[in-house]
Parts: C-alpha cells; sequence; structure tokens
C-alpha cells in the first residue's frame, strides 16, 4: 500500500488508464458501442475476481481517508453518478461497488418521479439537497438527468426548456466541483439483446418479480429515442470538471470492475493523507498504559 492508497495491482490490471478508456467521446454513438466489450482489462471472468478484491483494499483505504479528513474539517467529497436503460446493473453496482466501503462513509440517494411539491420547485432544488457532505461518498442511482432524458423522451418540455435545463446542470456541476466535490458520471451500457434476457429473467423468476415493471417493455420501446436523449447530454454535459464516462454493461463483472477503477481513481487524486493528531502521541501512550 502506497501513501495514497493504491496498490501494485490496482495500477497494473489495466492496459490503460480507464478514465481515458471509458470518457465518452465527442459525437459518440451510443448504438455502435459494443456493451459486451472489456475496454483496457485484458481478462475474463475469473481474472476479474482477484483485481476487484486488490481494488476493494485501495477503496476501502481511500475513503476511510476521505472520511478521517470530513471530520477533521475538510470540504472533500466524491459524487458518483449512476444513470443506465432498465436492467443496466445500477443496483449491482451500489451493492458490490460501494459495498466495499465503510457504509457510514457513504450517502446514497435515488431520484425518482418527482412530486407534486418537487414540480412546483426548480428541479435542482432536491438534488441539492442531496449532495454528499465533506468526507462523504454520495452515490446518485438516478439522478438530476432524469429531469432531462424523459422529459425529452415524453415530449413534456420543447428545445429551449431542455437547452435551459442541460445549461443548468452544467452549471450547477462547476459550482459543485468548485466546492470540493469530485464529480464521477457513469453511463452503464446494456445492449438490446442483454436488456431482454435480463426483463425476461425477471419475469421467469418469481423472486425476480418484484423488480419487474410493465412500464419497462413501454421504455424498451422507445429505446432510439432514449439513446438520442443520452447522446445529447453526453455532447452537452461532458466537461472537465465533470465527465462522463460510458461503461458497458453486458458483462456485470466488467462494469463493476471498471466503475471501482474510476471511483479508486477519483479518490486517489485527492492525495489525501491521514490527519494529524491534535494531540501528543507519547503522552497519552503514557496516560493510558498507567491504566493498565
Amino acid at each position: 500500500m502506497t501513501d495514497d492508497g493504491t496498490t501494485t495491482s490496482t495500477r497494473s490490471a489495466w492496459d490503460a488508464p480507464v478514465r481515458t478508456l471509458l470518457r465518452a467521446r465527442p459525437g459518440v454513438a451510443l448504438a455502435d458501442v459494443d456493451a459486451s466489450a472489456t475496454p483496457g482489462f485484458d481478462g475474463r471472468k475469473a481474472d476479474a475476481v482477484p483485481a476487484l478484491a486488490a481494488l476493494g483494499t485501495g477503496l476501502s483505504d481511500l475513503q476511510e481517508r476521505l472520511f478521517a479528513h470530513g471530520r477533521t474539517g475538510g470540504e472533500r467529497s466524491v459524487l458518483l453518478v449512476l444513470q443506465g436503460l432498465d436492467t443496466a446493473g445500477k443496483g449491482g453496482i451500489v451493492r458490490h461497488v460501494l459495498g466495499m466501503v465503510d457504509p457510514q462513509g457513504v450517502a446514497l440517494r435515488a431520484f425518482g418521479v418527482p412530486t407534486p411539491q418537487e414540480r412546483a420547485q426548480h428541479f435542482l432544488v432536491r438534488v441539492r439537497a442531496a449532495l454528499p457532505a465533506p468526507g462523504r461518498i454520495g452515490v446518485f442511482d438516478r439522478s438530476h438527468y432524469e429531469d432531462v432524458l424523459v422529459p425529452r423522451v415524453e415530449g413534456d418540455l420543447d428545445a429551449a426548456g431542455l437547452d435551459a435545463r442541460l445549461a443548468d446542470i452544467t452549471a450547477f456541476e462547476a459550482e459543485v466541483a468548485a466546492q470540493g466535490t469530485t464529480v464521477v458520471k457513469v453511463l452503464l451500457w446494456v445492449s438490446p439483446g442483454e436488456q431482454h434476457a435480463r426483463l425476461r429473467e425477471r419475469l421467469t423468476r418469481p423472486e425476480k418479480h418484484w423488480k419487474y415493471d410493465p412500464r419497462d417493455v413501454d421504455v424498451r420501446l422507445r429505446r432510439p429515442a432514449y439513446e438520442a436523449a443520452y447522446a445529447d447530454v453526453l455532447a452537452h454535459t461532458s466537461t472537465d470538471v465533470a465527465p462522463w464516462y460510458v461503461v458497458p454493461a453486458d458483462r456485470k463483472w466488467y462494469a463493476r470492475l471498471a466503475v471501482s477503477a474510476l471511483l479508486h481513481d477519483a479518490l486517489a487524486d485527492l492525495r489525501l493523507r491521514w490527519p494529524e493528531p491534535t494531540y501528543d502521541v507519547a503522552t497519552e501512550l503514557a496516560r493510558l498504559d498507567a491504566t493498565a
């Protein structure tokens, strides 16, 4: 383990920087993204197990440093934004990636359909209230981008209204970054065939029936419209301070590994060291040992 919380194995698991490989390219056509690919990872599912374990060790250390930083007056935090079509695996990322760190340092928020009260406010009001406190990793399982994607596909906002929301989001994320929050935005991209298989599994396995919503098929029929909406989001809101990463998600193990690596690198970039004690260690050791 190095001073920045990384290990040799976390650095060597990829044949190129994962952020470079997965960052959304200008003009990306999502229909052309190979959702079964494993960019940068030259291995199979079995190889991902030790790689993920190594990342988990680094993540745990880095998250504890961030938490300690926040508890001692620091202002840094990290926000992981997860977006994706139905069945893309957002819940699995929360369980398997964030499950590797101390839950007291994680703040999870899932944004559903706005309530009438929320609709009466600016769409970012509820998002501001959910931002992570210093020292925390915030996770948005779906996010403020739902307030652009759904209205666009449903036709509830005209072009001017959509452009205004995209501009508001870009300004908001720049403000959040300037205040000390590292923003990592992940689009989990699943292929039509894999999405069909996952939805079908929800219908054929009784223990998964609760995960199925009849509206999932209606949304699936509008996939081309959602692809176009996501393409606009990537084109207008992927910035240097809040970049988008497109993660192929047909192979769940790869998506979890990739998001773990993205989060690990974001935390490592903070270069946080353990806080210096505000007391004299030698004196406290002597006082403690005197009670033995």
